[in-house]
């Protein structure tokens, strides 16, 4: 795999003590993958055991409630995905993780992360740091999303990832929102 054509190696150049040797022990266990818009990269009712860092495209994790489908997350090129509860725990997961355009991403097995952090140590470390980004990306949308407007919540995505807005769905931006298709269509209309 070419590291200049590499993002993830654009995010390693943040973390101490990562030499191209540990930088391409890293990258010797990922599968570069292309997922067409619509595909799942994970399906409910499997056991997660794939992390994705997503190379070009856009992607989202959502779970079924009743009749709808409720939108967690969007990940863009530059980020990484999985279904963390199920990845954690290898229990049946209760999300989906849909190409929402055609995708490239490059998958890491969670047992060949396991052994890499056996041989490398200092990865150990840089997973804990990139699960901690993880989680507090998804704590500060769950904050953004309980004391801020609606409005207030769709021009921060505007402004943050415009990328969802060009390519997601009106339902889909509108769940992810935690608003209703209606108050979402009056927002953008500007009333």
């Amino acid at each position: 795999m070419r590291k200049d054509l590499n993002m993830l190696v654009k995010i390693f150049v943040k973390f101490d003590g990562l030499d191209e040797d540990s930088i391409d022990q890293f990258l010797d266990i990922a599968i570069l993958k292309d997922f067409k818009k619509g595909e799942l990269l994970v399906r409910e009712g499997e056991v997660c055991d794939k992390l994705f860092f997503v190379e070009q495209g856009l992607v989202r994790s959502f779970y079924h409630k009743e009749v709808k489908d409720v939108t967690i997350s969007f990940s863009l090129a530059g980020e990484f995905i999985t279904s963390m509860s199920g990845f954690i725990t290898q229990k049946p997961t209760y999300e989906n993780i849909e190409a929402l355009e055609d995708c490239v991403v490059l998958e890491f097995g969670k047992e060949k992360l396991n052994e890499l952090f056996v041989r490398e140590p200092n990865w150990v470390n840089i997973y804990r740091q990139i699960l901690e980004e993880y989680y507090v990306k998804l704590e500060e949308h769950l904050i953004f999303s309980k004391f801020k407007t609606a409005k207030e919540r769709y021009y921060e995505l505007i402004n943050k990832k415009p990328q969802i807005i060009k390519t997601a769905s009106i339902g889909q931006i509108a769940s992810y929102l935690g608003i209703n298709i209606e108050t979402l269509s009056r927002i953008r209309a500007g009333r």
